[in-house]
């Protein structure tokens, strides 16, 4: 019992207790030994034995918390012990606490702990490290929430959306008409094909036989080589030229919205320079040629050049934000574009060469006056090497053309086919056709227009307000805004052609000085280059507007108008949105007659003419005989001589011409006669003609 009347009578601060100033509770006077303290302090207990223990503030807190919950005759000593004595470890206090047993000493020899030791116990235990499947998961789902994860799956859903339906039957029918689309479908093919069994015969295709060159007699698509490679025969070519006509509209959103973001817009802002860009009326008019849709990897190359050299239009240059990576990324981009043709490529390149020129110049400029170069050798190599595979892809692919301009100097644009091709004024406010909200009210003013496709070049009435109201009112500096409008005339008059000062001071200097500039047949396709300008002035004017409404909605108490400012943001973006809607065809593509998967080549098929002879070569996709029909941007004399001695086929002349050519068998597809010239060659007899003939469920096969 003396140990609980101890308990009752020694507690720290109680009025029996001797207490000094700051003191501790001490022990009963009672006790039988004490611990020394270095400052002269002591501490008192029944059971405790003189000792000296290191110095650790830890213990001691702990040992006087276990001794004033209920120790037997524990009272406290003086204060300055709390600062400078040493006591025994808990588990000793709470020993006697417990029942009075002798604290355990400390050994001696033990080492006394560091500062940091000490304080070590009121620290927050460390978390143990994730493993690897947690890391990898955090990282997937970091990667799902990314912005451009989210703008990837948007632009899919959205080009899918826009071009629908596309996707609906994608073996079956195709965008636009069946004649420039079923062309590009076996471009595709062949490329995939002949790469895996004889890329040395690129360039000679299957068709237009016994010509050379064949592949480069229009733009090749020769970057979309890899898709090609999967699948085989007419149908697999349908559907895979509609998912990559999809895939294409979904690239240049893409693109565009990563050039715009690059250059310091706000995600609202590239949203609507991406859709504008990507959807834009005049762009209806082109459905039919993947090579103009397929416009994604000019803003993306752009944009990763920017990002690469730290560049931007809102902030400018950042030294600090450079990246070789993206520079590099962003050459083969540009390349990969290039050899997609060079309808849009050419001009890209020109525009590529120039901002190099330009950057060339500041560089220089930067390096003597500041006497430093403005970014690193590493940057510095690294544009050497990308713009020297980007300027050897576009050399190598355009050796095959130039030879086919030696071969065939008739192919080359002259003055008076680009002023055929000129459109008017006008047409910067006229949309095609296949627009659904101008289509039907334009129509009559297309009427007056000598070739409405290439001449329907409306960028959008909402992306022309959103672009003036960006020149006053935008994230741009003025001096940028007024860049972006010189850029956006200045493309507009070259889209113009021969209208303005008849071209003498405008396209003609192109058209004659510019390597390559010649084989560009419509002027019209330059308008890509005013509507990426006005979809920047644009964007500057959105993102603004977002600024300042976050501005507002940040001040204002209550921040009720917040939401509403941000939802009128959606405005501009809904806007050019739907003048992108459109009413474009779907036409359901012939099907392959029999004999198009059975008979050898060399072959003719009939009836031959420069539109039906793409579905021959659509069809020829599944064996990829030679045939010697063909279409393309012009037509070789050969094979217009071919047409013309054919027409009276079978009979000994165009027998004998055929041979002479190397054509061993003519296919005559029966329900394409009716109208032609050979409507009734398949009911003439042949035994006299020294060939044979061949009657099949769909055609009739002529063996020469």
């Amino acid at each position: 019992m003396a140990a609980e009347s101890g308990a009752a009578s020694g507690t720290a601060g109680s009025p029996g207790n001797k207490v000094g100033a700051g003191s501790a509770a001490s022990p009963s006077p009672a006790s039988a030994g004490s611990v020394k303290g270095t400052d002269g302090g002591s501490w008192s207990g029944s059971d405790v034995g003189e000792t000296k223990v290191d110095s650790d503030p830890t213990a001691y807190i702990k040992a006087a918390a276990a001794v004033g919950a209920g120790s037997a005759g524990a009272t406290a000593t003086t204060a300055t012990t709390a600062t400078t004595a040493t006591t025994a470890a808990a588990p000793a206090a709470a020993s006697a606490a417990a029942g009075g047993t002798d604290i355990q000493v400390k050994p001696a020899d033990q080492k006394p702990r560091t500062p940091e030791e000490r304080w070590s116990e009121f620290a927050t235990a460390q978390e143990a490290p994730p493993s690897r499947p947690v890391r990898i998961l955090r990282a997937v789902g970091r990667g799902l929430v990314h912005e451009y994860t989210l703008v990837i799956v948007a632009a899919l859903l959205v080009a899918v959306a826009m071009t629908w339906p596309t996707l609906r039957y994608p073996a079956y029918t195709i965008p636009q008409d069946i004649w420039d689309p079923t062309l590009q479908a076996w471009q595709m093919a062949w490329s995939g094909h002949i790469l895996l069994t004889d890329p040395a015969n690129l360039w000679n295709a299957n068709t237009f036989f016994p010509e050379k060159y064949s592949f480069a007699f229009s733009d090749s698509l020769l970057g979309y080589a890899p898709a090609g490679m999967i699948g085989t025969g007419p149908e697999a070519a349908l559907i895979r030229y509609n998912i990559m006509f999809v895939l294409a509209h979904a690239l240049t959103l893409i693109g565009a919205y990563a050039l715009v973001r690059q250059l310091g817009a706000g995600r609202i802002g590239g949203a609507v320079a991406g859709l504008a860009f990507t959807f834009a009326p005049w762009r209806l008019a082109q459905e039919g040629h993947l090579h103009i849709i397929s416009a994604g990897g000019i803003p993306l190359a752009l944009a990763m050049l920017a990002r690469g050299h730290g560049f931007s239009l809102r902030h400018g240059y950042r030294p600090e934000r450079r990246h070789v990576g993206w520079a590099v990324g962003g050459w083969l981009v540009a390349a990969w574009q290039v050899s997609l043709g060079f309808g849009i490529g050419l001009p890209f390149a020109y525009v590529l060469a120039l901002v190099v020129l330009v950057s060339a110049i500041v560089y220089g400029i930067r390096t003597v006056l500041r006497r430093r170069k403005p970014f690193g050798k590493k940057l510095l190599i690294a544009d050497l090497i990308g713009g020297a595979i980007f300027a050897a892809v576009g050399a190598l692919i355009a050796l095959p053309y130039f030879r086919v301009t030696e071969l065939h100097p008739y192919a080359q644009r002259n003055i008076a086919e680009i002023d055929f091709f000129s459109p008017p004024w006008r047409s910067l406010l006229l949309a095609p056709k296949e627009s659904l909200p101008w289509g039907d009210l334009h129509e009559p003013a297309r009427e007056g227009l000598p070739w409405p496709p290439e001449m329907t070049l409306l960028p959008g009435f909402a992306l022309y307000a959103l672009a003036l109201i960006g020149l006053l009112f935008s994230v741009w500096k003025l001096h940028v805004r007024l860049l972006l409008l010189a850029g956006a005339v200045v493309a507009a008059v070259l889209a113009l052609g021969m209208e303005v000062f008849d071209g003498r001071y405008t396209y003609v200097p192109l058209f004659d000085f510019l390597p390559g500039w010649n084989g560009i047949r419509t002027p019209g396709r330059l308008i890509m280059w005013t509507t990426l300008f006005l979809g920047i002035l644009a964007a500057g004017a959105v993102s603004e507007f977002g600024r300042r409404a976050h501005r507002v909605a940040r001040t204002r108490i209550p921040s009720w108008p917040g939401p509403w400012l941000r939802a009128a943001m959606v405005i501009p973006v809904l806007l050019v949105l739907a003048e992108g809607l459109n009413r474009t065809a779907h036409p359901v593509v012939p099907v392959q007659p029999a004999a198009m998967r059975t008979v050898d080549g060399p072959m003719l098929v009939l009836p031959t003419a420069e539109l039906s002879d793409m579905h021959v070569m659509l069809w020829s996709t599944t064996t990829f005989q030679q045939v010697a029909n063909g279409g393309s941007g012009f037509t070789p004399r050969r094979t217009a001589e071919l047409r013309k001695a054919a027409e009276t086929f079978p009979d000994p002349v165009s027998i004998g011409y055929l041979r002479s050519l190397g054509i061993r068998t003519v296919v005559l597809l029966r329900d394409s006669a009716p109208g032609t010239p050979w409507e009734r060659a398949g009911d003439v007899p042949v035994e006299s003609l020294g060939i044979t003939r061949e009657d099949l469920e769909d055609s009739v096969v002529f063996r020469l």
